[in-house]
């Protein structure tokens, strides 16, 4: 299969392209690398799929020096043009969509950015399959929907109107205009609303990198809520294994669904919103323990009220991706951990 995933150069979308072609299949990798945060992170992760730097052209494929079957081109999501280029010469058969500009807190601050990468991107995404005749994408969406549900665990049939952040609303606005397309055109849509990944190679702004640079280099690590949150962490390598099966097995029609009483995760159209995480929230002061634990280092902690945008806990209902899948991410929060500052040593030189 000839698949294009787009945000190569970050952290989940490396991990997907990485695994795609370790199997086999043609990746074209697409990434804007943006300096949202240390761009020398995302050449590592380049680096990793044969892509080197230095040979990166704005707009230009770079062909891997590891990998026959993959090719990488640097291009903004927002560039409408440019996008329509890439489709009409390349004929994918499938797009994994995983590039946007990610972080609730970061959404308080410049939230253009979040208008530009998520929705006027994501609409290129849409009409790029619509035009050049890929009707099976896969995007990425995020546990961040649920918003100001407090029902637990969260389920794909909840009602996901009340977002608290605008990187939030972009990814609901993401489902809306997938199913439209589904709807409209046809178009096998498949969203995975992503809970808390964390992993080797993993974003600097998440919580496992932060927590591991300040216990490391001896700095007091910023516990929100007095620490009193819980997540449902997600290791990568679930993550990855359950795009594959979204990628492999595209979404069709719900040939019972009743207009009258609507399933909201599925529909007449071609289109499926899924839950993945790892089912077991774990509470913010067992997962700082847990890397503690892991580095052999006690933390420093500074209790703080809640941020902005921040909701208090998040826990993954992910009954739908069992039953049609047979599959659920299971990966321990000790081996998870343990894997991640394993690498965070290794990448850092510490």
């Amino acid at each position: 299969m000839k698949i294009l995933v787009t945000g190569t150069a970050g952290f989940i979308g490396y991990h997907l392209a990485k695994k795609l072609l370790e199997r086999g299949d043609e990746v074209v990798g697409l990434d804007n690398i943006n300096d949202y945060y240390d761009v020398n992170l995302k050449y590592g992760r380049l680096k990793e799929l044969g892509i080197s730097q230095e040979k990166i052209v704005e707009q230009s494929m770079t062909n891997s020096s590891l990998f026959p079957k993959h090719r990488f081109i640097k291009l903004n999501l927002a560039d409408r043009d440019g996008m329509n280029r890439l489709f009409e010469a390349e004929k994918f058969d499938a797009v994994c969509h995983l590039a946007a500009q990610a972080g609730v807190r970061y959404s308080l601050e410049n939230p253009h950015a979040y208008i530009e990468s998520n929705i006027t991107g994501f609409m290129n995404i849409l009409e790029g399959c619509r035009h050049h005749g890929v009707i099976n994408l896969a995007y990425a969406s995020s546990s961040s929907v649920y918003g100001l549900n407090k029902s637990h665990p969260f389920q794909t049939s909840d009602k996901t109107e009340h977002p608290v952040s605008l990187y939030a609303a972009t990814k609901k606005s993401n489902e809306m205009m997938a199913h439209t397309y589904s709807h409209l055109y046809g178009l096998q849509t498949t969203g995975l609303r992503f809970f808390t990944v964390y992993g080797p190679w993993g974003r600097p702004d998440m919580a496992p990198m932060l927590f591991t640079d300040a216990i490391l280099n001896d700095r007091a690590i910023k516990v929100f809520n007095f620490g009193k949150m819980s997540r449902d962490f997600t290791y990568i390598g679930d993550i990855v294994e359950g795009l594959v099966k979204v990628i492999d097995n595209p979404a069709s029609k719900n040939e019972t669904w009743n207009s009258e009483d609507p399933e909201i995760a599925s529909s007449s159209a071609p289109y499926r919103i899924y839950n993945i995480g790892n089912n077991a929230p774990v509470s913010l002061m067992k997962f700082i323990e847990t890397i503690e634990n892991a580095l052999g280092k006690q933390a420093e902690k500074n209790m703080l009220p809640i941020q902005a945008g921040d909701v208090e806990s998040t826990f993954a209902d992910t009954s739908e991706l069992m039953k049609d899948f047979n599959y659920k991410p299971d990966t321990s929060l000790d081996v998870g951990v343990a894997a991640f500052t394993k690498w965070y040593r290794k990448f850092y030189n510490i």
